[in-house]
């Protein structure tokens, strides 16, 4: 099989949350996923939430595998600097990838 189906690259996944001390409270989460459709095009999925409780899902895409990373690292740092921990990742073992 050729074209852009064969050239699929595995999903690029990472999972955060808040450390919080206090046990009472949940932990706010954030999971960022970059996959690739079947026509070659990106997909960024941005989701976050409160764990057990309700969630929100952002959704964009992109035509550029370079722009899709650069997305997705953006979005990872963003929520580094509000004080989310990398619970999870998978797929970052590129040079794109921390």
């Amino acid at each position: 099989m050729t074209g852009p189906a064969s050239d699929l690259r595995p999903p690029m996944r990472i999972y955060m949350q808040t450390v919080s001390d206090a046990v009472a409270e949940a932990p706010r989460y954030v999971q960022i996923v970059l996959e690739q459709d079947l026509l070659g095009g990106w997909t960024l999925y941005r989701e976050t939430g409160v764990q057990g409780g309700k969630a929100a899902l952002k959704r964009d895409i992109f035509l550029d595998h370079d722009a899709a990373l650069a997305a997705f690292a953006k979005a990872r740092d963003a929520q580094i600097k509000r004080g989310f921990k990398v619970m999870f990742s998978q797929g970052l073992e590129s040079e794109h990838g921390r």
